[in-house]
């Protein structure tokens, strides 16, 4: 994808995750948490101006430092969203006052790296932005989904087809 494709996804899948956030929200424990980042980082790997051909080293280097910014990130922001369950057993999230500071210490913490690449005359593509928020992404689920395993389950399994009927060859005449 372009860089500008790439940022409009990243402003756009932000906007949502946080908007979603900012309310009570059921977590569903049993859903793919993880399909949504991982998509993220296949296609932020897939493109090619990941790393800058001309100073690859420091390039990396600005990319591992923005996944580790990402991850840390997605712990700070699940360790400080609040876990609680209903009366009816529903497990629900909410961030807190104090996930949106780490939201603001990530991004300050990008724009830093952002700002060293520049001097350092590195070529800087969104797709390592991307990777970043894939890291995000993928922690913070991940965290969420196992803080809300000692809650309980948000439904209950659905029935399937037979439950409760005893086998037909442990039926008395």
């Amino acid at each position: 994808m372009p860089g500008l494709v790439n940022a409009l996804v990243i402003v756009a899948v932000l906007a949502i995750v946080i908007a979603r956030q900012s309310r009570a929200r059921a977590i569903d424990t049993d859903r793919r948490w993880w399909l949504l980042p991982v998509i993220f980082a296949v296609v932020a790997l897939r493109e090619p101006g990941i790393l800058d051909a001309h100073h690859e080293t420091e390039s990396a280097a600005l990319l591992a430092v923005e996944v580790l910014i990402g991850l840390a990130t997605g712990a700070g922001w699940a360790w400080t969203t609040r876990v609680w369950t209903a009366a009816d057993g529903v497990v629900w999230t909410k961030s807190t006052k104090a996930s949106v500071a780490v939201w603001l210490v990530g991004i300050a913490l990008r724009a830093g790296v952002f700002g060293l690449g520049n001097a350092l005359g590195v070529h800087q593509d969104s797709s390592a932005l991307m990777l970043g928020l894939a890291g995000t992404l993928l922690v913070r689920a991940g965290i969420l989904a196992w803080r809300a395993q000692p809650h309980g389950s948000v439904a209950p399994a659905a029935p399937a087809y037979g439950d409760g009927l005893r086998p037909a060859w442990k039926e008395h005449a």
